[in-house]
């Protein structure tokens, strides 16, 4: 009898002790397993040299692994690896279409490399095109278009093969705020139509933003997974930054227990611990006549995370892997 799950229960992505060697000695992996379920939206975040970028190479059969087991919705990557290459579509960082072809061109090929017949790739060539807003793009050389619009063109050829899982590779990087937010919006979009999405990312707040689930990398581990609201909570400070009503006294009240700053004349940085009063802040800010008009969280919160775990973990002296290997 198989020990595979029914592919109705089967997580999106198993990974079970991955490891991975090169050449030269340098472990990029050391054991990593990690489970994604169907329909989320999961982080893989890590600094650089990390082993993100080999994990997700391992994943799409771009890097060989060393040991371990990779399965896609109960489809062994070993065993089936034509039919779970079909699962998985794969925005890599670089882009790396011909600048000098046709967006509607681009993704019809692609298609015929998945033996998708030609008519029906062009259907869909129009219609993941018209979801990327590329649409009126579809017909000028793609050299010509913005760098926001190459990236959707690149998650546009992914979904080309219509895939159950897609793996971004830091698919934001380079481009302005406006641009992100609004391929943001896409990758909402693709979510909730179904398809399970794997990101990684240098830009914290884009996972907190997107991403119901994550895990940490460091040095070739895993130092921290689960769901985002569970590992934020268990940040034991927090902070805010209140707008408060004309300027600013010179010298800020001291509060016991919390740490206050002025960014500008207006604003109040605020970090103070998890379990501590609010009411008992806003008290000592109004003796000091200060009033504040209104107040939201800081975004930095997966940042204090991030840096807090793999700052303890970056102390064990473990080799680091070549950028060239591993980002």
């Amino acid at each position: 009898m198989s020990d595979q799950p029914p592919a109705a229960m089967a997580p999106a992505l198993a990974v079970t002790d991955l490891r991975k060697t090169y050449g030269n000695g340098v472990e990029a992996l050391k054991g990593v397993s990690l489970e994604v379920r169907p329909g989320d939206f999961y982080a893989l975040l890590g600094p650089n040299g990390a082993g993100k970028s080999t994990l997700i190479g391992i994943v799409s059969s771009l890097v060989n692994k060393s040991s371990g087991r990779v399965r896609i919705f109960g489809t062994d990557l070993d065993a089936e690896r034509s039919a779970a290459m079909r699962l998985i579509g794969l925005v890599p960082q670089e882009l790396n279409f011909n600048m000098f072809e046709k967006p509607f061109d681009i993704c019809v090929n692609y298609a015929g490399f998945y033996g998708i017949p030609r008519r029906e790739a062009q259907r869909r060539a129009e219609q993941v095109l018209k979801e990327a807003q590329l649409w009126d793009k579809a017909q000028v050389m793609s050299r010509t278009l913005s760098g926001g619009m190459k990236r959707r063109l690149m998650i546009a050829r992914a979904m080309m093969t219509r895939p159950k899982l897609l793996i971004l590779d830091e698919p934001t990087a380079g481009v302005d705020i406006e641009i992100r937010r609004g391929m943001w919006k896409t990758l909402r979009e693709i979510n909730a139509a179904g398809t399970t999405i794997i990101l990684t990312t240098h830009y914290l707040e884009e996972a907190e933003s997107l991403c119901r689930n994550l895990a940490i990398i460091d040095r070739g581990r895993i130092v921290e997974q689960g769901p985002m609201k569970a590992l934020l909570a268990k940040l034991d400070v927090e902070g805010f930054l209140l707008d408060v009503e004309g300027t600013l006294p010179e010298t800020l009240p001291q509060i016991a227990g919390a740490t206050l700053h002025a960014p500008d004349h207006h604003t109040l940085d605020l970090e103070m611990p998890r379990a501590m009063d609010l009411n008992r802040v806003f008290a000592a800010l109004n003796d000091a006549g200060i009033r504040v008009r209104s107040m939201r969280t800081k975004s930095n919160r997966l940042e204090e995370l991030f840096l807090r775990l793999t700052g303890e973990n970056a102390q064990d002296g473990t080799a680091q892997v070549p950028p060239e290997q591993a980002a």
